[in-house]
């Protein structure tokens, strides 16, 4: 008997060298991952630190009222990782908070009504609150198998490092009565891969001390064993503790800040103002929560050029809502994505067979679509992160495609082109919805209203029409222009309308009562080029123009506020973007300029 006693200690003395050397590799592994994180640390402040001098030159601002901050940090993004609104946790705060605010507000009877269909989730606390007692009853019976089965349960699945402090319980229980190659392979299958999670730093090295010791108070980690019953109890404890905000929520006795919501909306405010590209040098005052804050900023220099298109460039968009890119599209057939902040080419997407006269973009900027010269559209894909791919082509128009844009939902897509029609596109199946005939000749831009119930369009007839998209007729057109329409817009409310025309004019509409109520002047839009007209934050309009120039003008009162000189030739779209504080522009010189406020240049208007 001595013999096998002998052998299966040496056994254990075996498994415990091997033991060590598997912790004496990990902890290299770990050391050495902890020393590349040190040196991707310091080689990230120092790049930023780079960065941050070089675009410290760079001051952008808005009029005289904002500083020049660099470029957006981007290096905190709202993810999941840092705020998952599909925590239990995190909903019933949210929950709570609302409570708070609606009681803090009056409104008692939507508080009620709130918490009366609220209440299923107090339920299923309850039935969680349930399986707690039947874990606590288990620990301190030692029934283990109806542990384990608890376990498996979101209620302690997750919480590893109670798992470990049960898997340390039972192993502890193990060798209390000797059975000592079971408690060897549960050591190996269940402890070892929680290792990490041991309170003390030698712990799990004493428990493996522990296989060959005659009593576990040997161990330093475990001189304070107060036995099986004892150590039952305070597991049961570590429980209680753990899921102490269940019986906390049940009594209603969490703590809620005063306006707690008002203090996270202040703070959201503060945040986006903070890591704007510009900082307002007096604090403003933020008048909506349906936006995220964004500058007035009146741009009034070159930011970069953008070059490497082998034609002129027809038109220009930020991508998506962000607009951290840019997209631009050619005579040369082909479109290009740049990055907003380095000024460099991130792709050149080719499939097209005659020039890009248009383009439109997803909110999110996963997908472009492009109007070209050989009669058709293509959406690209640009979800992936190294090269874009056509997703679909559309066809259907007979000539020239001039105008393309995004329905609000996405769905679809509205055209425009040289054979008179405006047509409706579903963008998943790619067929033609809808065809819109009635104007006389080629239709310049195509665009929605804000609800998505109306397409407006601009033609070379010179006149507007408004079609209903249900029904495909034209409810409305407008023909006080004296020469071609080159383009349409809608400002987000869908209450003003902007037009461009030949006849060296932009002109504000009035939608509801279809009157002109503003006439823009100063640029030239003669010949036959296609010059277009965007609105600009709320307060601005932008404009291309024949002379190279790009022309910003107030919107309220028509007035010239600044001319922007750097193009060397006509001048055909401008493309603004709140969040970037920029504007874009492309021009009959091959090129894209980006445009933003530098306080050493002057914001005058030069005759």
């Amino acid at each position: 008997m001595d013999n096998n006693l002998t052998k299966q200690e040496q056994d254990v003395e075996n498994s415990l060298e091997t033991l060590t050397v598997q912790e004496e590799k990990l902890d290299d592994a770990i050391a050495k991952e902890e020393q590349e994180i040190v040196d991707t640390a310091s080689f990230i402040i120092n790049k930023n630190s780079v960065s941050q001098s070089a675009t410290a030159k760079k001051r952008r601002s808005i009029a005289t009222f904002n500083q020049h901050v660099g470029m957006q940090n981007s290096h905190i993004q709202p993810t999941d990782e840092i705020f998952n609104s599909n925590d239990p946790r995190i909903k019933e705060d949210i929950i709570a908070i609302i409570m708070q605010y609606l009681q803090d507000e009056g409104y008692h009877a939507s508080q009620s009504v709130l918490y009366d269909e609220t209440n299923v989730k107090w339920k299923e606390r309850e039935e969680r609150t349930l399986e707690v007692k039947r874990l606590k009853k288990a620990i301190l019976d030692g029934d283990w198998q109806e542990v384990e089965k608890l376990c498996t349960k979101p209620l302690v699945k997750n919480h590893r490092s109670f798992l470990y402090s049960i898997y340390k319980q039972q192993y502890l229980e193990y060798l209390e009565r000797r059975e000592i190659q079971k408690a060897f392979t549960f050591l190996n299958k269940r402890l070892k891969p929680l290792e990490h999670f041991q309170t003390k730093p030698n712990e799990f090295k004493d428990m493996c001390y522990l296989l060959t010791a005659k009593s576990i108070h040997e161990a330093p980690s475990f001189k304070q064993w107060e036995g099986i019953m004892a150590s039952r109890e305070g597991l049961v404890d570590q429980l209680q503790s753990m899921l102490e905000f269940e019986t906390a929520d049940r009594t209603g006795n969490r703590h809620i800040p005063p306006d707690r919501l008002l203090g996270l909306l202040r703070q959201a405010v503060a945040y986006q103002i903070e890591f704007s590209r510009y900082h307002p040098k007096i604090a403003p005052t933020v008048n909506s929560l349906l936006d995220d804050y964004t500058s007035f900023v009146i741009p009034n220099a070159v930011g970069a050029t953008l070059t490497g298109h082998h034609g002129n460039v027809k038109c220009v968009e930020f991508i998506g809502e962000e607009g951290k890119k840019i997209v631009s599209g050619s005579s040369d057939n082909t479109l290009r994505i740049w990055d907003t902040e380095s000024a460099k080419c991130l792709d050149v997407l080719e499939g097209h067979r005659s020039r890009i006269w248009d383009l439109t973009t997803t909110h999110a900027g996963d997908f472009v679509a492009s109007a070209s010269g050989d009669s058709t559209v293509k959406i690209w894909n640009l979800k992936s992160q190294q090269k874009a791919s056509c997703a679909t082509t559309l066809n259907g128009h007979a000539g020239d495609v001039y105008s393309v844009r995004y329905h609000p939902n996405e769905s679809h897509l509205v055209t425009g082109g040289y054979d008179k029609t405006v047509r409706l596109f579903d963008v998943n199946t790619g067929t033609i919805i809808k065809t819109f005939p009635g104007h006389q000749l080629a239709v310049t831009k195509t665009i929605f209203n804000p609800l998505g119930n109306l397409v407006i369009s601009g033609s070379k007839d010179n006149t507007i029409k408004f079609w209903d998209i249900v029904s495909g007729l034209c409810i409305r057109t407008i023909s006080s222009h004296l020469g071609e329409v080159t383009s349409v817009e809608m400002n987000s409310s869908g209450t003003l309308l902007l037009s461009s025309s030949k006849d060296n004019s932009n002109r504000l509409w009035d939608v509801r009562m279809v009157r002109p109520i503003r006439k823009l002047k100063g640029h030239q839009n003669t010949s036959k080029n296609f010059v277009r007209a965007n609105f600009a934050d709320n307060n601005l309009i932008v404009g291309g123009s024949e002379d190279g120039i790009v022309y910003i003008w107030d919107q309220d009162t028509g007035e010239v506020l600044q001319k922007l000189r750097d193009h060397s030739g006509v001048v055909y779209d401008a493309a603004w973007n709140a969040k970037q504080g920029m504007l874009a522009s492309c021009s009959d010189d091959q090129t894209v300029k980006v445009w933003w406020y530098d306080e050493a240049v002057s914001i005058t208007v030069e005759s």
